[in-house]
């Protein structure tokens, strides 16, 4: 089994492609950034450029209002796909690109950010043209597992009670959300190891005890996450403003290292263009999740007065996490003098940075953030979770309670011990699941799109 998790991520994850390049290095391209980057051209030009031609439609759609206590708002929906795209890969993930691939790896990553906000829309206005009522929780859920099913109904004309493309899906979100449970509490657990010196047995026990009070009660979950997640979004860039208007005279020297090493002016010399460009592309596409299906998960629960409200608040979701909170770590890595970092990498190289910025403060604050990051992580991926779960085995609180005993037993193992093949586990569900909603985005893609010509049209009048 391990040999085929493994073989199943070298296929998904690894360079499958290599295209030559000037100076006689690589262009190494892996399964899901073939499929990824094009996916979002495509939907950048069918939908002629929406994240930047309505980016104001975006910002106002947060304003959107329910008109049922059980649904959620369209900023309910923004928060809960912000507390999962938000989390460990915005920290200790941006360090390492830029680690690997310099200051330019930035660029690359602003630019997958734009072209994921149009995949991003397309797969949360199927999920709300494509929700439905949930009997448990209240309000709505839906998702790929549930668009998919209704375009398996449609092609086949007869009511179906589950469809191979989306049990394949559901199934790969669980792996995927159980992988990532454990991925969170070792990041967790580590961070308070080397910022407080705290056993991580403590750590998890504390970690297991609170997440359970939460995702095991019914409505705790989003109002848990409609506090914390504005709350560390909000620090965390007050922190990384704060430390741009100290350093502000360094600020053209950084903007100028990002634009010219992104297009390989000093590493087309050193041999390290494809690396600058690949670690940018690769930490948005992982950061943002677009494309992936898991956003849609909460887009479907909200309720609004037109599909494509929810679609572009999704989209805004992208630019909040890749072009805002990516780009806060950035910054903060690269207003630092090279000598203090030298040598470090991941998590030592960012307490570095912030402790060179804010002296013992921010080794403590970069510890409660990725602390906070990973904790509402995993709350937001069990509220994903819940479709794929009534999809799968029906509408049963057995069920539902069933899975979340599993994920905060993966909690509590992987704040103890580091497990790679469950890690990797983790990362195969996510390309799995991103690959089968590919599939049904490029079939339904029509709908999204008449949704937004229907939503243009209505404000002309």
């Amino acid at each position: 089994m391990t040999i085929l998790i493994e073989k199943i991520y070298a296929l998904l994850w690894g360079d499958i492609v290599s295209i030559p390049l000037p100076g006689g290095e690589s262009l190494g391209l892996s399964l899901l950034v073939i499929l990824l980057i094009p996916t979002g051209i495509y939907f950048t030009v069918r939908t002629r450029c929406l994240p930047i031609r309505l980016f104001p439609d975006m910002v106002r759609s947060l304003t959107g209002k329910k008109q049922q206590n059980s649904a959620l708002s369209s900023l309910q929906t923004l928060i809960v796909s912000t507390a999962t795209r938000v989390g460990m890969g915005n920290l200790v993930g941006v360090v390492a690109a830029i680690s690997a691939g310099g200051a330019g790896a930035v660029f690359w990553m602003w630019l997958t950010a734009l072209l994921g906000s149009s995949t991003a829309f397309v797969e949360a206005t199927l999920a709300q043209l494509h929700k439905e009522e949930d009997p448990l929780y209240g309000g709505y859920h839906g998702g790929p597992a549930y668009y998919i099913h209704h375009y398996a109904e449609q092609k086949k004309g007869k009511k179906l009670k589950h469809s191979v493309l989306a049990v394949l899906f559901a199934v790969s979100g669980l792996i995927c959300w159980c992988g990532i449970s454990q991925v969170i509490s070792n990041s967790v657990t580590s961070a308070f190891a080397n910022a407080f010196q705290i056993p991580p047995i403590y750590t998890t026990v504390l970690l297991v005890i609170l997440a359970a009070i939460i995702v095991l009660r019914k409505d705790a979950t989003v109002k848990v996450l409609d506090i914390m997640v504005p709350v560390m979004a909000g620090c965390y860039f007050l922190i990384t403003l704060f430390i741009i208007v100290t350093n502000f005279s360094h600020l053209p020297v950084v903007f100028e290292r990002i634009f010219s090493e992104a297009f390989g002016i000093r590493q087309a010399v050193a041999g390290g263009f494809g690396a600058v460009i690949m670690n940018g592309v690769k930490r948005g596409l992982f950061s943002n999740e677009a494309g992936s299906g898991s956003a849609p998960c909460a887009a479907a629960a909200a309720q609004s007065d037109h599909p494509v409200e929810i679609g572009l608040v999704q989209a805004l979701g992208v630019f909040i996490d890749t072009i805002v909170i990516c780009s806060c770590t950035a910054m903060i890595m690269l207003l630092v003098p090279e000598n203090v970092t030298d040598g470090l990498a991941g998590m030592d190289l960012l307490q570095a940075a912030l402790q060179y910025h804010l002296g013992n403060f921010g080794v403590i604050f970069i510890a409660i953030t990725l602390g906070l990051f990973s904790f509402s992580t995993f709350i937001g991926i069990l509220f994903y979770a819940r479709s794929n779960v009534a999809y799968l085995f029906g509408n049963k609180w057995s069920f539902q309670t069933a899975y979340k005993i599993l994920a905060l037993i993966m909690l509590f193992v992987g704040g103890l011990a580091a497990y790679t093949v469950v890690w990797d586990l983790g990362d195969v569900g996510i390309g799995l699941m991103t690959i089968f909603n590919l599939i049904a985005l490029y079939a339904m893609s029509g709908q999204a799109l008449q949704a937004l010509k229907d939503y243009e049209s209505s404000k002309k009048i």
